[in-house]
């Protein structure tokens, strides 16, 4: 029975296993789910988007089957991620489970270039520690990139970083405010609505502003992160600065 598969998932139990593991049947059903709910955040293959890349076999909330149960049927936080438990009910929940598991590759796809000279470029030349951090170190005005690599595909990863505007990550918008004396505020938002906005500036200096006390606030889909990077890195560097993103699996931290 389905039932007896998961207990008290909304108090935290952990799932049991998969009672639909394998099954063609539920591979398929779960495809049709997935293609309908899944595929604006996780690409129409799952390689991801705005939602992580599920082809890789592995994911931040855990590896085993009852993970992928509870993200999908408790959503997460601060996420686009949302409950699905309503929707599809368990066994729902356990085929697109069970779909999502076949579409995970036999082998994954690894860069050329080395992680140790990518990890200097991504704090030296390359700037990225300013605005992103790994581990204890680097800035907060872009995502967190400590487990990256077990997030996002290299495919992904490559077109970040030469057009960072191309899949903005939710959450990530540039807000320009022009404020009651004429000064302009750029950075990326922190929070939005119908009566205020919250931006973090290039110094990481948050604001708050109330749009009746402003000129005007701008949100736009565009990265604060410059397109320049294919310019200003050779094959080999980006290469190399690949592979350092690639090998951030939140198991190591930075010194």
């Amino acid at each position: 029975m389905l039932r007896m598969a998961i207990v008290l998932i909304g108090a935290g139990a952990v799932c049991a296993q998969n009672p639909v593991a394998g099954k063609a049947d539920a591979i398929e059903a779960g495809r049709g789910m997935f293609r309908v709910y899944c595929t604006p955040c996780h690409g129409i293959r799952g390689e991801g988007g705005r939602g992580p890349d599920l082809t890789m076999g592995t994911f931040s909330a855990g590896d085993k089957d009852g993970d992928v149960f509870r993200v999908i049927s408790e959503g997460v936080s601060g996420t686009e991620m949302q409950s699905y438990s309503q929707l599809f009910g368990e066994e729902g929940v356990w085929k697109l489970v069970t779909y999502i598991r076949a579409l995970a590759r036999g082998e994954r796809i690894t860069p050329k270039g080395e992680a140790g000279a990518g990890e200097k470029i991504f704090c030296g030349k390359g700037g990225c520690g300013k605005c992103h951090v790994v581990g204890v170190r680097g800035g907060h005005l872009g995502p967190d990139l400590s487990r990256v690599g077990r997030q996002r595909s290299l495919a992904y990863l490559r077109e970040s970083v030469v057009a960072p505007s191309a899949d903005l990550t939710a959450g990530y918008f540039t807000l320009t405010v022009v404020t009651a004396d004429g000064k302009k505020i750029t950075g990326v938002q922190r929070g939005y609505d119908n009566f205020s906005a919250q931006l973090m500036d290039m110094s990481e200096k948050f604001h708050s502003f109330q749009r009746s006390a402003v000129k005007s606030i701008t949100r736009e889909y565009r990265s604060v992160m410059p397109d320049g990077y294919e310019r200003m890195l050779n094959q080999t560097e980006m290469d190399d600065l690949l592979a350092y993103l690639v090998s951030r699996r939140g198991t190591e931290v930075s010194k």
